[in-house]
């Protein structure tokens, strides 16, 4: 039977790789995108966001690839919610990143503007500066949707199958719900976007359960006695 350790092993690794890159793009991006005069900021050392996108940009792609390691032995359990999965991970979050950096770009290049230009064009540059971050902002909560949907796919189909010990799958979806709310909770300006202190208690729970499933991953991969054998 073939077992997919290297699968497991291969999906472990690339989840934590892209947690702490993720980790790494808002640490080096929180001062400047934090500051009262982001513009202003940015053209003074732009390096942030430049080291900010590829981190986010990493995150994406190592994210995206492990639903395509996950694929073939979650489509034995429910090829349907597999290929949900793979749709929603695999390509409507990283096409979300993937708009997140362009935002961030735009940002450098209206900040050099901001800096050369004249008085007469620093309201119309700030407007678009404020446009942009709005944006990014906007880009944000939807990628926690889309982050939340997939996830629930990949813990229901966890639980059910028993790949992973349950708690580990219940934990997933307990999580990933109060990280799901965070969202609507921006979105109608209840709690404060970005590192606000309820928003970082809220994003704990799923941020901690994803590395010990990554873990769990790498150090015993998938329970054998749950993965359907193969067709003779």
């Amino acid at each position: 039977m073939n077992t997919y350790r290297m699968n497991a092993v291969g999906a472990g690794v690339l989840y934590i790789i892209g947690t702490v890159a993720g980790i790494l793009s808002v640490v080096v991006t929180q001062s400047t995108l934090g500051s009262s005069d982001v513009l202003g900021e940015i053209s003074v050392n732009e390096n942030p966001m430049i080291i900010g996108a590829l981190l986010v940009l990493t995150m994406g792609l190592t994210l995206a690839m492990v639903s395509a390691l996950l694929f073939p032995v979650l489509k034995k359990q429910n090829e349907v919610l597999a290929i949900g999965y793979v749709i929603f991970r695999g390509a409507l979050e990283t096409t979300a990143y993937i708009a997140m950096v362009i935002c961030w770009l735009f940002l450098i290049i209206v900040s050099h503007e901001y800096t050369a230009s004249g008085a007469s064009n620093l309201p119309y540059l700030q407007t678009l500066g404020d446009m942009l971050l709005k944006g990014n902002d906007s880009i944000s909560n939807v990628l926690i949707i889309i982050f939340s949907l997939d996830a629930l796919m990949l813990y229901y189909l966890l639980y059910r199958s028993k790949l992973v010990p349950r708690w580990i799958s219940v934990w997933g979806l307990v999580a990933i719900l109060l990280h799901f709310s965070t969202a609507f909770l921006m979105m109608f300006h209840i709690v404060e976007s970005g590192m606000s202190t309820a928003v970082v208690i809220m994003n704990l729970p799923i941020l901690l359960q994803e590395m010990v499933m990554a873990v769990w991953f790498i150090a015993k991969g998938f329970n054998v006695s749950a993965i359907t054998p193969e067709p003779a």
